[in-house]
């Protein structure tokens, strides 16, 4: 048999080498006359082990890592193809002990597969889901994803089937549907991973989405900055075509369904779905008033479900295993699993897909592993440059989007940063304000001019100018833009700032600030 090793090919792990390693792999091969197939799979998110390398023996999977380059010889003279043992060896990924402790549903194929083999797709469950739906009649899928729980995991947490219902109810002579790939958020990379590491899961969870509502025409909208992703989908979508998952005929159903690949143009706004939807239609990104609400009248004034890349991807398992298996995972109103990303000052970086209900210091401290520094952690914004900053006292807090939203946090896109005791929370502040002011569409005055005096405001509070006075307009200005602001760019903002200001005063208080550096 000839054997087979995956170096991934997904982009983190380029950033980290692993181009330089494959090649590596490749020159040792042709030297020493070996014959192996070499798969560019994704990653299993442990990036601090990437680049992770894994052969196939006959005992599984055995991988190594990180490995360089300068690796690659000792690792053949190891023993490599039959999975001997190296200083890099890790065993069975499965049983690495960040790997093992997940619940890996919408991730399960992410890293084991070829993202662009269709049979591999297949022979690791794939397709069972569409299978399935195109037997049923579209009211069942919709009652089979509302039964789920699944919500929105883009960030806003809305009901996924509600939304698909309401455009499925909706009289039109066509629809759409719509796929927000435009991951902009700081810590945040499962979109990415997804497209890069298992894009068919994504084409199957949209063609579902189609019969289930009518609609014929899907769009993935991926921001520019993915430029791997983006042609993984369009080699995936080509690849879905030709086997007649996508076309005229889904799975040679009645259904037709299609879909288009969209880059974005560098615009955070455009995460906000009615901006996505006006950059889409060749318009300016800026938001739209709502309503009408864009399940009613979205993408060229017709009904359109749009929904986030994880959205999409886990509904394939939901359609094949039923709603009721997913629904049993979670907590309270948030069901199902959630791939939480955790960057920043942290020892293992990476994706952890689990069921809602961990706490945030069981995220931090025993998933993570605590700080890269090894100083303490001070700080950590849960839901990217919008979300708020929780302090230890607060790692009590289950990950649920009712119970982060009872401490004045979101959840959002489950991006995770930590921040060890050097952080300076009032420079943090000033950089939510200054982001905001950067990134706003322009189109209302709280968002694109509170932002802009939040950031002058927080300046003369770092010079010591009024303190006080200065943190109560601060304070003022947060309320105006939470509750003044057309979308979440400036309605959220106040997240970040607020939390900053209530949770370390000391870091707002600049004679505090002296003496402590003294």
């Amino acid at each position: 048999m000839i054997p087979v090793i995956y170096i991934p090919g997904d982009s983190g792990a380029l950033a980290l080498g692993a181009e330089k390693v494959a090649k590596a792999i490749a020159a040792e091969l042709e030297k020493r006359g070996i014959e192996a197939t070499i798969v560019r799979n994704g990653s299993r998110g442990l990036y601090w082990l990437e680049p992770m390398v894994e052969v196939a023996t006959d005992a599984g999977r055995v991988a190594y890592g990180p490995v360089k380059p300068s690796d690659v010889a000792s690792m053949f003279d190891a023993g490599l193809l039959s999975g001997g043992q190296h200083r890099l060896s890790l065993g069975n990924p499965e049983q690495i002990p960040f790997l093992a402790k997940q619940t890996r549903l919408t991730f399960a194929r992410c890293g084991v597969t070829d993202p662009l083999s269709l049979d591999d797709y297949e022979a690791h469950g794939g397709l069972a889901g569409l299978r399935k739906a195109v037997a049923m009649t579209p009211a069942d899928i919709v009652q089979t994803v509302t039964d789920s729980g699944l919500r929105g995991r883009g960030g806003a947490g809305f009901p996924t089937g509600i939304k698909w219902k309401t455009v499925h109810d909706t009289v039109a002579e066509r629809k759409y549907i719509v796929c927000n790939a435009d991951e902009g958020d700081s810590a945040t990379f499962a979109d990415r991973m997804i497209m890069e590491g298992d894009p068919f899961v994504l084409i199957e969870g949209m063609a579902i989405a189609g019969i289930a509502t009518g609609a014929t025409k899907g769009f993935v909208y991926i921001r520019s900055e993915y430029p791997h992703a983006i042609r993984a989908m369009e080699a995936a979508v080509r690849v879905a075509r030709r086997a007649g998952v996508l076309g005229p005929a889904v799975l040679g159903s009645p259904n037709a369904f299609d879909i288009e690949i969209r880059a974005g143009a560098g615009a955070y706004v455009c995460g906000e779905e009615t901006s996505l939807l006006n950059s889409l239609e060749g318009k300016r990104g800026v938001v739209r008033a709502k309503p009408p609400l864009p399940a009613i009248q979205g993408l060229f004034g017709k009904p359109t479900v749009i929904n986030n890349v994880i959205s999409l991807a886990s509904v394939p398992i939901i359609l094949d295993k039923g709603g009721e298996f997913y629904r049993d995972f979670g907590m309270g109103r948030s069901r199902g699993t959630i791939p939480i990303q955790i960057a920043g000052n942290v020892k293992h970086g990476g994706l952890f897909e689990a069921g809602f209900g961990l706490s945030l210091g069981e995220i931090v401290d025993e998933i993570g592993g605590g700080t890269a520094t090894g100083r303490p952690v001070k700080a950590v914004q849960v839901g990217g440059p919008l979300g708020a900053y929780f302090p230890r006292d607060l790692f009590d807090t289950p990950f649920d989007y009712e119970a982060f939203a009872a401490k004045d946090g979101l959840i959002g896109h489950a991006g995770i940063t930590v921040f060890d005791d050097t952080a300076d929370m009032l420079k943090q502040a000033r950089f939510a304000m200054e982001f905001c002011a950067i990134e706003s569409c322009g189109k209302c005055t709280p968002c694109r001019i509170g932002s802009t005096r939040g950031v002058e405001t927080l300046d003369k509070i770092a010079a010591g100018i009024e303190p006080e006075k200065n943190r109560a307009l601060v304070t003022d200005l947060c309320n105006t833009m939470k509750f003044g602001s057309l979308c979440a760019l400036g309605g959220f903002t106040p997240y970040p700032v607020m939390s900053a200001i209530n949770h370390f005063p000391d870091d707002f208080a600049p004679q505090a600030k002296l003496e402590a550096a003294e």
